[in-house]
């Protein structure tokens, strides 16, 4: 994780197409989308994330000496075309959504402007990226959801795919909502908070559970959450940790932070008769705190049962997605540069599969906001240098089933641009916000969803419609096709 440089972080076939397009003198400018096309976990959105990776990944993207020498000890590339990447720099531009944006399927997440030699080396590790961190921030904004203003905790660090994916997965955890990650490392690296408890081997180690507790208390007084299910949760664990908050209550301490966690059982039942010998005891305010494989189905059937919870820690089904371990997203050929008519020409990708059919052309997309509530009413899909009024109608129309069509009447619509210049001419032209920044940018996103997008369980889908133009252009290019 300490190496900038993943130069090498790409398929061998994007550098023997590299080497292709060198040796036949073919470099001409081209456009490429990196998007998606279904929603991860059967929801209604993504989280975008992974930016500030993709920028570092850029800015360090140069083949070292000892890259060349490992590719010319493969035997596939001439030395000509080694020497040509010995001096590698990315020249072109790169527009994205920016972290922490809802965004939908189809919709360009990140595009490149560049020469296709260039275009073609970074699309591996842009996906690598966007797709690993967007999966992750998604997945944290759902079960963050579940928990319906509870704090989530993350927590799956020794279950993650890796030191950087439990550690890059947990900053986009952060980025969807979470407040805070048992990752020390994450915290160091992205000024996020830490957070953890301690383990049933603290509580093994000593000769009883109230002298483990007892000794916790002592060392962490401000933050006493105690571990209570090592033998039994009820008869002994909450009895005995009601036994240290009165003598830390007896001392004058302030009880602060402090309560139990839950690790096992059923969590509904014990969380609930925990709440009750806690109040009785007069500790209204303590926290009541669960893990144990949670996931934001479970949260979200406890929270329906009246669990007595706050505050979860979720591990394994947040960091890896578990339902859905992967993004999906695509990188796709959109265009290319006619110099002699000095413009982008728009090219189209088929498939037997209609959803796999591509939108062609140089492309941006504006979100359009209902303007009474603030909430998202469509994406649309358009060529750039296409303008929209807030002062005039807006008509919207399903690019599939076109007789779907919505008008929205001058003055109710706010309408917003959602890419953003990140690299012009090879050079970064986009500060990333701090992760807790993008964390804040990230809720009000959210906000701005109907809740029926958001529910877990088969939502209401945002519709991402097509401009005109583009509309027009894609079926003059499929009514081409079908001629040849």
């Amino acid at each position: 994780m300490d190496r900038q440089n993943l130069t090498l972080l790409t398929d061998l076939y994007e550098l023997t197409m590299m080497q292709g397009y060198y040796k036949s003198g073919n470099n001409k400018k081209v456009v490429f989308d990196a998007f998606y096309r279904k929603n991860p976990s059967g929801g209604g959105y993504a989280i975008a994330c992974g930016l500030e990776q993709v920028i570092k990944y850029i800015k360090e993207l140069k083949f070292e000496k000892e890259d060349i020498e490992y590719l010319r000890s493969l035997a596939i590339f001439d030395e000509d075309f080694l020497e040509y990447l010995s001096n590698f720099r990315f020249s072109g531009d790169i527009y994205a959504i920016p972290e922490g944006s809802v965004v939908f399927p189809r919709e360009p997440l990140v595009k490149v402007i560049a020469p296709i030699m260039e275009a073609q080396l970074v699309e591996t590790a842009i996906l690598n990226i966007v797709n690993h961190q967007s999966l992750i921030a998604t997945k944290a904004s759902r079960v963050v959801y579940a928990a319906r203003g509870d704090g989530i905790m993350e927590f799956g660090l020794r279950r993650a795919q890796g030191p950087d994916a439990g550690t890059y997965g947990a900053r986009a955890a952060v980025i969807g909502g979470c407040i805070g990650t048992s990752n020390v490392l994450c915290g160091q690296l992205f000024d996020v908070p830490v957070k953890g408890t301690h383990a049933h081997s603290w509580i093994m180690s000593f000769p009883d559970e109230y002298t483990a507790f007892k000794t916790y208390s002592e060392l962490y007084p401000k933050a006493c959450l105690l571990l209570v299910d090592t033998y039994d949760t009820i008869k002994s664990g909450v009895p005995n940790a009601i036994r240290v908050f009165d003598e830390m209550k007896a001392k004058g301490m302030e009880l602060k932070n402090y309560g139990i966690r839950l690790d096992s059982g059923d969590l509904a039942y014990m969380s609930k008769k925990a709440r009750k010998l806690l109040d009785a005891a007069g500790y209204t305010d303590a926290i009541i705190s669960a893990s144990s494989d949670l996931d934001e189905y479970l949260i979200d059937s406890l929270k329906v049962q009246g669990a007595a919870i706050t505050s979860w820690g979720v591990g394994t089904n947040l960091i890896t997605s578990a339902d859905t371990p992967a993004f999906g997203g695509v990188y796709k050929l959109a265009a290319v540069y006619d110099e002699d008519k000095q413009e982008f020409i728009p090219k189209i990708k088929l498939s037997e599969n209609s959803e796999k059919v591509t939108n062609p052309g140089n492309k941006t997309i504006y979100r359009i906001y209902e303007k009474e509530t603030g909430k998202i009413k469509a994406d649309v899909i358009c060529l750039v240098g296409e303008k929209f009024s807030e002062d005039q109608d807006l008509l919207l129309f399903d690019p599939v089933e076109t007789w779907k069509k919505t008008r929205c009447k001058a003055g109710t619509y706010t309408i917003r641009e959602m890419m953003v210049p990140v690299f012009i001419d090879g050079e970064c032209k986009y500060t990333s916000p701090k992760t807790m920044d993008i964390k804040e940018y990230c809720a009000q996103e959210q906000s701005t969803l109907w809740d029926e997008t958001r529910r877990l369980v088969n939502p209401h889908n945002v519709y991402v419609d097509l401009s005109r133009k583009l509309y027009d252009v894609k079926m003059q290019l499929l009514d081409q096709m079908s001629e040849q």
